[in-house]
């Protein structure tokens, strides 16, 4: 078995992500905010990632999702940086400013502090867009469980990098 930095669900998931964007020549970009560059990290343990992976954003900061992405402040001021619109908003930039075929985006509350009544800890949008595509973006807001504890926040970022990977597949 390999040596991978990243825990063994993550790298599994990824080889398939590789495997299969490159068998249709298809090429990702990810918009991340919670997950830190995890996903293009999982992406990169791979053996002919570059195939596949044509850029990562990690744009943590409201300030990076507007200034790299395009991502307009009064998104971020209405409905704030955990929001569907702004995970859109997240995939559409790195789409129109990369040369991928589709493009996901990861914004959350990763805990352990941060969350709101209406955005707990746990709390994770996700976004797809499809270069070519007639349809509106997809989005989706997900809760993961187990964000409190020490290890809450590790169990956050590790749940929305495998829900992130998981929008890559074709």
């Amino acid at each position: 078995m390999p040596l991978h930095l990243v825990p063994a669900d993550i790298a599994a998931l990824a080889e398939r992500v590789v495997a299969e964007n490159a068998a249709q020549g298809r090429k990702v970009a990810v918009a991340e905010s919670c997950t830190g560059g995890l996903v293009a990290g999982s992406l990169t343990e791979i053996a002919g990632s570059s195939a596949v992976l044509e850029r990562g954003f990690v744009t943590y900061s409201n300030e990076a999702k507007m200034e790299m992405l395009g991502v307009a402040q009064d998104i971020i001021e209405t409905f704030g940086a955990v929001s569907i619109a702004c995970a859109w908003s997240m995939a559409k930039g790195a789409l129109e400013r990369s040369h991928a075929d589709v493009a996901v985006a990861i914004s959350g509350v990763a805990g352990p502090g941060g969350g709101t009544a209406l955005k707990p800890v746990g709390t994770v949008v996700f976004a797809r867009v499809v270069r070519n595509s007639d349809g509106e973006p997809e989005g989706e807001l997900k809760f993961f469980e187990g964000g409190e504890g020490p290890d809450g926040r590790a169990t956050i970022r590790h749940q929305a990098t495998l829900c992130a990977l998981e929008l890559l597949l074709p």
